[in-house]
């Protein structure tokens, strides 16, 4: 598809791919070995692999998980949040090249099938060709959309940070196929100074990330691709929701505990479609090398789950965002119950198996209390953002929360 306006739409675009991947890549784990070429983005060898393997396990300090998980929970929430927070806005732009991409209940319900040929496509393809020249590819792919991704979410920022009396030229970068009536437009990209410094500083990141695989380099484009999709792949009603995260419960099970082709595609698999943090950095700094991990997968179909009820209070025009904040603490639930099952039975978890029941139980468990399930289960995406006041009135909201704060 065409590339235009700004660099939005070819993060937007790219999505259902890398939504495919981040899908086939969310679990929480730990990781022994130096990042990145042979780390696993989300089930890594447990106790037992490990020890038949004859090698040697790293062992956290309590302090040192504590540090790792904690940062790794934290990192999970910023794109949730202000991800969802965006989403409001984007969903009343008036920009076709802005508009997010809608997920319907068709779309949801293919999606786990979708999501496992993905998988085991890739797993054939480490299997026959060298896993050096498609990590290579990989790369090269996630350093163009990591860019365009980072340069994105930095974009709101940069426009507070630099002052408005300074000079703001505009850009545009056009490619055009054909002559006269014939002409077509294949690259009509637009941008100003503001966006420019964006992506230098992007491209300075990305650089970082493509020669070193840099941890810190990892998460900044793992952060930025979590809250563009929270932000642009919107959820049409709560029903989608509800199959997409059903059908990719029973995927992430069937995969992770099933087979082992998870398991082949995650250690063989680079790019940064997954947060991670070191459990020896109390003791080795920023050169530390043993990792806990969470895939992108885990933050992002949640995030957008719980986007769609702070839509849905917007809706209400209550002035309260009871199911947005009932799933988020539900979401820091499950998450957290993750990571306690995980070192209980000392095994890389499939973390939608306790997130998925927490982030649609809540949420109905509360819509039950106050007698508004079956609103919830009638608001429509398309009816909601034909009304512009609810999405203007949040946006008010934030303003105000801003200026209290």
């Amino acid at each position: 598809r065409r590339l235009t306006s700004r660099p939005l739409p070819a993060v937007k675009e790219t999505w259902p791919f890398l939504f495919r991947l981040c899908s086939g890549e969310g679990n929480m784990a730990e990781v022994e070995s130096p990042l990145l070429p042979d780390s696993a983005v989300n089930v890594t060898l447990n106790d037992t692999e490990a020890a038949s393997a004859g090698t040697a396990r790293f062992v956290a300090t309590p302090e040192g998980s504590a540090v790792a998980y904690g940062s790794l929970v934290v990192m999970a929430l910023l794109p949730i949040f202000f991800g969802a927070l965006r989403s409001v806005t984007c969903a009343k732009s008036k920009n076709s090249c802005d508009m997010p991409e809608t997920i319907t209940s068709r779309d949801a319900a293919r999606f786990p099938i979708i999501a496992s040929c993905t998988l085991f496509g890739l797993y054939l393809f480490f299997k026959i060709f060298s896993q050096e020249y498609i990590n290579l590819l990989l790369s090269l792919y996630f350093f163009v959309l990591g860019i365009l991704a980072l340069s994105h979410t930095l974009s709101p920022a940069m426009n507070k940070i630099i002052p408005a009396n300074l000079p703001n030229k505009q850009y545009q970068l056009l490619f055009t196929q054909g002559t006269g009536e014939t002409k077509e437009e294949i690259v009509n990209y637009e941008f100003d100074t503001k966006d420019l410094v964006c992506l230098v500083f992007s491209s300075v990141v990305g650089v970082w990330y493509l020669l070193k695989k840099h941890w810190i380099a990892n998460n900044l484009f793992g952060l930025a691709f979590a809250l563009n999709g929270v932000e642009l792949l919107h959820l049409n009603n709560v029903s989608t929701g509800c199959i997409l995260l059903g059908g990719l419960f029973v995927y992430d099970v069937f995969w992770v505990f099933g087979t082992n082709v998870m398991v082949t595609v995650a250690k063989s698999f680079e790019a940064p479609i997954k947060l991670v943090f070191p459990q020896d950095i109390l003791e080795k700094g920023l050169a530390a090398n043993n990792f806990a991990m969470l895939g992108l997968g885990d933050i992002v179909i949640p995030g957008i789950f719980i986007a769609l009820l702070l839509r849905f209070d917007v809706s209400l025009k209550k002035n309260s965002r009871t199911y947005f904040y009932t799933s988020f603490l539900a979401y820091i639930f499950g998450l957290g119950l993750t990571i306690y099952v995980m070192h209980t039975f000392k095994h890389a978890q499939p973390a939608l198996l306790y997130l998925v029941p927490a982030c649609i139980g809540f949420p109905v468990v509360v819509a039950l209390v106050k007698g508004e399930l079956t609103e919830m289960f009638r608001y429509e995406e398309k009816a909601a953002l034909s009304d512009k006041e609810p999405l203007d009135e949040a946006t008010d909201d934030l303003k105000e929360n801003k200026k209290e704060q």
